[in-house]
């Protein structure tokens, strides 16, 4: 039994199963959560005999690191490597998994790109993890320790905040029960004690996924992959769009229930010459007029797909465009490009040796 993913009531539920006062449950959450304390042996809040037993029938498993490659400005992408599904009955050795994280250092925070899925089902033209389809769903304990591990191998470089961005492989309302799960992990208090302000879970548009969403009373910041104009466009690049069109997606928008502090972030994937013109961007202000919302603008991280990176000039006549109409825009910069750890770039060379072949969805 992998304890990584386990609420604290889980936890609790556990002790009690083992004859233990149920406080003993609270301790072992705060000591993996709180105090990121993964070796059983060194938990003395734990009386001994306790500790004995959990090393022998549970476990507190971290991935391993098969590779990692830095890039110029710092980032780091790591190859993870997983076990084998944990529902999985079958009854030979099934085949391992491996997904991709990102650490990518700044002046005051750090940001961790994390993977929900290995692989990803939804198929974007545009992004190279759609080329490896969706191998499997990540656990909640598998989502946490991407973030435990990107903390652990940076740890003498850690600024004073961390922020965790669900946007490496897969996409997260697909996998909403485990992604919540390590959410609520992440932003309890007496877990890792983010704030909601730090943590962002980024779809390509799972309606039923926004409403769940928005009805939870602990949840991160919304970002919304929007990458076209018109239905026509967005179909044409995003698939999803077929089965939640624009109309229906800006309509779960609207009455999605916003905090005080919060907008939605809308992202949009420039492709040069696809949906980079300046009729693109007034078409974009219009679907969002009635929103209160931001635009990060992302150029284009090249890879073995037929597009190519837009121009500068058309990214800042795009911004420009934007933000003369009113919506606050901002133009992302790309982090890792020349390690593959750029946005829509995660499925190596590597992770797809790794992975048995799978045939993405239409």
């Amino acid at each position: 039994m992998d304890l990584l993913g386990k609420s604290l009531e889980e936890l609790r539920a556990l002790a009690v199963s083992l004859g233990e006062p149920d406080y003993r449950g609270a301790q072992l959450y705060h000591s993996l959560y709180a105090e990121r304390q993964l070796d059983l042996a060194r938990m003395t809040v734990l009386p001994a005999p306790l500790r004995r037993r959990l090393a022998a029938e549970a476990s507190v498993e971290l991935p391993r690191v098969a590779r990692r490659h830095e890039s110029v400005d710092r980032s780091v992408r790591y190859l993870l490597a997983l076990g084998p599904a944990p529902e999985s009955g079958a009854s030979h050795s099934p085949a391992p998994t491996a997904i991709e994280t990102v650490f990518m250092p700044s002046e005051d925070r750090q940001t961790i790109c994390v993977s929900t899925q290995a692989g990803c089902a939804v198929n974007c033209r545009f992004c190279l993890t759609a080329t490896l389809g969706l191998v499997r769903n990540l656990t909640a304990g598998e989502i946490l320790t991407q973030v435990l591990v990107a903390l652990a191998e940076n740890a003498t470089r850690l600024a004073p905040r961390t922020n965790v961005v669900y946007m490496g492989q897969g996409e997260p309302l697909l996998n909403y029960d485990a992604t919540l799960q390590a959410t609520r992990i992440l932003l309890d208090p007496a877990g890792m004690a983010l704030a909601p302000r730090r943590v962002t879970l980024s779809t390509s548009g799972i309606l039923p996924g926004i409403d769940r969403l928005a009805g939870e009373r602990v949840r991160p910041k919304l970002a919304i992959s929007l990458n076209a104009s018109n239905d026509e466009q967005r179909s044409r690049l995003m698939p999803i769009n077929r089965k939640y069109p624009l109309g229906e997606l800006l309509a779960a928008c609207r009455r999605y229930p916003l905090r005080s502090w919060e907008r939605l972030t809308f992202e949009y994937v420039l492709l040069g010459g696809c949906n980079d013109s300046p009729d693109d961007a007034r078409r974009v202000a219009r679907l969002l007029s009635s929103l209160r919302a931001k635009v990060n603008l992302i150029p284009w991280n090249p890879g073995e797909l037929p597009y190519r990176i837009p121009e500068p000039g058309a990214v800042e006549e795009f911004r420009r465009a934007l933000l003369g109409r009113g919506v606050p825009v901002f133009v992302r910069d790309s982090r890792g490009r020349d390690v593959m750890a750029a946005c829509g770039q995660l499925a190596s060379i590597e992770q797809a040796a790794a992975l048995p072949a799978h045939v993405p969805s239409s």
